[in-house]
């Protein structure tokens, strides 16, 4: 769960781990976020030496970026990002935390919420399972950790696309749409918790940018309604953004899909932001869909067999592959191979359902072309 940057619990990070234990929980999640590959360049370079050729295009692979050109200095940049937004968290969530625990718990508190809220792991030791619902008034660590999942869900080539070019007009168009779908969600998302629960606005705002891959919680999610429950799916399952901390099947992914079936319904050619989008990117967002939707299908019809209520189950198994960690509170009572079957989503959905299925195919382009035919659909 910490590796998958995920936050679902068996039992209480607070309560049974000591401090060393908290220490490698985060050092996991911290990993976990950045990627092994970053970690291990991040190692590499502090120790003096040079990155290998190999070395560079598998950091290549794992950052999703077209070329190896300059990859230690983004590298660099990547780490230093995340040191300063983390830096800046910990400090600010210092203010609050102060006021409840003794100022070396509240610093040690501090550092493991600003690193997990940037990874976008739900992780807390505050202790009792209670996670933020103590603070759920206190606008200071409500907007703080917003602020770290958003930033962390964005993807560090967005981040640094901003920080580079500071205006809209100039952002690639990866970053424009990442941008744009990420605050439609949480807009549309705030609308509906605050419409479906009775919750605060500060609340609702809160659970849509958690539930898109942080997994905090300042309301006891097992108390919610149905349609509740159901935002929250949509919000999990759709996730954060390529590149970024966050897992679900990306925001860049969901807006592909909805230009895609606008331009088949409008018979226009398929663009965005005056951009042309390829046939292939297309047809990747389809495939990582449906990847996707049979690894929710398939976990959650194994654990209807043997566990809890379908909405629940639902809930905990889009939770565990959009490496969310959100739970109705069934987590610690699921069943040994329940427990297995949730280790084996959080992985499929930290690593990409499309990711693992193109690693046992590897075939060359087909030369043989057969004549093409209709069928009917729809």
């Amino acid at each position: 769960s910490a590796v998958c940057v995920t936050g679902l619990i068996a039992i209480d990070t607070a309560d049974h781990f000591t401090a060393f234990g908290q220490t490698v929980v985060a050092l996991l999640i911290q990993i976990g976020g950045l990627g092994v590959t970053s970690v291990g360049v991040g190692f590499i370079l502090a120790a003096g030496k040079r990155v290998s050729i190999k070395g560079r295009l598998i950091v290549k692979e794992a950052l999703n970026i077209d070329s190896s050109k300059g990859i230690i200095r983004l590298v660099k940049v990547v780490l230093l990002t995340t040191l300063c937004f983390e830096l800046a968290g910990a400090m600010l969530s210092f203010i609050v935390f102060v006021q409840d625990f003794p100022p070396l718990k509240a610093l040690a508190i501090s550092v493991f919420h600003s690193i997990a809220a940037f990874n976008n792991s739900g992780f807390d030791i505050l202790g009792g399972m209670q996670n933020l619902i103590p603070y759920q008034s206190n606008v200071l660590l409500n907007l703080t950790t917003c602020g770290l999942i958003l930033f962390g869900g964005l993807g560090f080539l967005v981040i640094l696309d901003i920080i580079k070019n500071r205006s809209f007009r100039k952002l690639c168009l990866h970053s424009k749409v990442v941008i744009t779908t990420s605050a439609a969600l949480l807009l549309i998302g705030t609308i509906l918790l605050k419409v479906t629960e009775d919750i605060t606005w500060l609340g609702a705002f809160f659970h849509s940018v958690s539930a898109r891959t942080a997994g905090f919680s300042t309301y006891t999610i097992g108390e919610f309604s149905n349609g509740g429950l159901f935002t929250f799916i949509l919000l999990m399952f759709i996730g954060a953004s390529p590149g970024s901390t966050g897992g679900g099947i990306k925001t860049s992914t969901f807006f592909v899909l909805l230009q895609s079936v606008k331009s088949l319904v409008t018979k226009t050619h398929f663009c965005a932001f005056r951009r042309s989008i390829s046939q292939t990117g297309i047809s990747k967002a389809y495939i990582i869909t449906f990847l996707s939707l049979l690894v929710v299908c398939c976990g959650t019809f194994l654990l209807c067999i043997l566990e809890f209520s379908f909405i629940q189950l639902l809930f905990e198994v889009t939770s565990a592959f959009g490496t969310v960690g959100l739970s109705t509170g069934i987590t610690p009572d699921l069943g040994a191979v329940s427990k297995i079957a949730m280790v084996l989503i959080m992985f499929i959905g930290r690593l990409g359902a499309f990711t693992l299925a193109s690693m046992w195919v590897n075939r060359p382009e087909p030369t043989v072309r057969y004549t093409e035919e209709s069928i009917t659909t729809g």
